[in-house]
């Protein structure tokens, strides 16, 4: 998926103000401003329309996850230079403390129907040989079945 597209969505589920994103991204260790969050909310054919970088967005989500759980004990880690969906989609779990039954009836909202195991398979290291690539379709599910979940 599109950085620009998770943001935005990730941002609307939780109905989160400029400040507070502004905010979140301080917290995962990536300075922004008003003016970079506002050209990252541009449309595509807009001429100050800016791709927000993995790193940018691994900095937002580390910092929705310290948001949502408080601060962890050990030494504050590095954003991450290549996000995947898989990355995303972890993150997103890891920041609401969502368990395995839980996600599967969030996606089933969206008509996806994964087990445990195939479940399981998209959070393994990539080096895994039951690793499973997170495909668009399965994260922007994901995400509209969070949105449904939190608007309700």
């Amino acid at each position: 998926m599109i950085n620009n597209d998770i943001l935005r969505r990730v941002s609307t589920i939780f109905d989160l103000s400029d400040e507070k994103i502004l905010t979140i991204f301080a917290l995962g260790q990536c300075k922004m401003t008003v003016t970079q969050l506002s050209d990252f909310y541009k449309e595509k054919d807009d001429k100050t329309y800016k791709e927000i970088l993995d790193v940018e967005l691994a900095g937002f989500l580390n910092g929705l996850i310290i948001e949502k759980r408080g601060p962890s004990d050990g030494p504050t880690r590095a954003n991450e230079q290549i996000l995947t969906n898989n990355t995303v989609f972890n993150k997103v779990k890891i920041a609401l403390a969502l368990k395995a039954d839980d996600v599967t009836e969030i996606l089933k909202t969206s008509e996806i129907n994964l087990g445990k195991h195939e479940l399981s398979a998209l959070f393994r290291n990539a080096n895994h040989k039951h690793y499973k690539v997170c495909t668009d379709e399965t994260l922007s599910g994901f995400l509209k079945g969070l949105k449904e979940k939190f608007k309700s």
